[in-house]
């Protein structure tokens, strides 16, 4: 039996026994105590229901969450192995979960952040995942976060990011104006507070936010929402014939396809020939892994999955090429089935006495 306490949003915690797993309700951001609360009342409430009591907690790898506090804690009173897992592996290995996967696949993981084992923020993954191990096999170009997390809540800064990237950033402080518009195009220069990350979200946060959507989101993820509702509404597109390389080392660039969009007046066209181009990118990349590590299964996981046009648009691409596609169906792709990845990542390396 695993304990596995998810992640810090969109937070659920998930019990497993066999071949069985109990995802909990819906707990929410671990960002105030009343949601603490929530999350180590549920533990409570299914011990007391499953009549069980685990033999291994898992958590996320990043040790400041409140969930992974509470897993350190709870494994510590009882004398029980503590599992750390990486956000990105969770997401491929709920997948894989679901639909009983064995062996190796390619794992697509696309979100807004996640701790990588290298200590960077991750967010747009592509590995070569089993139950129980990874390895990364690429990662989406490093986008700057200018102000570190504001850049989430803020995506006139990944625009600004982008536009810093396309040798533009003298364009920062006349296209927006914000006070700290001004500031930005040192920072970015200097590269002071602006962490690196591969996160697939910014990217859409910088698409966005170089058409204007929405500068001062209410909720990470919002620019992207509404971007993703344009694209819908304006119907297919062929995607930009140059908009993204892969390099040798698997990196997949995407700059290209914003140095299009930057100068696009038609956002609704804009939203459209970015999610076909990323769509197509992405395929190619699967590709491009595909060839190399001889696997055709691909598990699709992330926050940037529920996203429709882009999952409809990027299966029908891999399916033509004769990739067996599995996505999330019973649990959600975002941060809300980590729990679910992380219990079966968990209790594979339990029973294979790796921990």
């Amino acid at each position: 039996m695993v304990l596995a306490c998810g992640g810090y949003l969109k937070n659920t915690v998930c019990f497993s026994r066999g071949a069985q797993a109990f995802v909990s309700q819906h707990i929410g951001d671990l960002d105030n105590a009343a949601t603490c609360a929530a999350l180590e009342e549920t533990v409570g409430r299914l011990l007391e229901l499953l009549r069980v009591e685990p033999q291994v907690v898992a958590h996320d790898l990043h040790p400041d969450f409140h969930s992974s506090r509470f897993a350190a804690e709870f494994a510590r009173a009882r004398g029980l192995p503590l599992v750390p897992v990486q956000h990105h592996h969770a997401h491929v290995a709920a997948v894989m979960a679901e639909h009983g996967l064995e062996g190796e696949v390619l794992g697509l993981a696309l979100d807004g952040v996640g701790l990588g084992t290298d200590g960077g923020v991750w967010g747009g993954e592509l590995l070569r995942a089993s139950a129980r191990h990874f390895v990364r096999l690429g990662h989406l170009r490093e986008l700057p976060l200018p102000g570190g997390d504001k850049a989430a809540r803020e995506p006139w800064r990944m625009a600004a990011s982008a536009l810093h990237l396309l040798g533009r950033g003298g364009e920062i402080k006349t296209r927006f104006a914000y006070p700290a518009a001004k500031a930005l195009p040192l920072m970015l220069k200097s590269g002071v507070h602006t962490p690196p990350t591969s996160s697939c979200g910014r990217w859409f946060d910088a698409a966005a936010g170089l058409a204007g959507i929405k500068d001062m989101a209410a909720f990470e993820g919002q620019a992207a929402m509404l971007y993703e509702g344009l694209a819908e509404r304006h119907g297919t597109v062929a995607p930009l014939p140059v908009g993204h390389s892969i390099g040798a080392s698997g990196e997949l660039d995407l700059l290209p396809l914003l140095a299009r969009l930057a100068d696009e007046a038609d956002a609704s066209f804009g939203a459209a020939l970015f999610h076909a181009t990323l769509a197509t990118a992405l395929a190619d990349w699967v590709e491009w892994a595909a060839q190399r590590e001889g696997l055709r299964r691909v598990a699709l996981g992330g926050g940037c999955f529920l996203n429709r046009v882009l999952s409809r648009e990027l299966r029908a691409l891999l399916e033509a090429r004769g990739f067996e596609v599995f996505e999330a169906n019973q649990v959600p792709p975002n941060d809300g089935g980590l729990s679910l990845g992380q219990a079966w990542i968990a209790a594979q390396r339990f029973i294979h006495e790796e921990i």
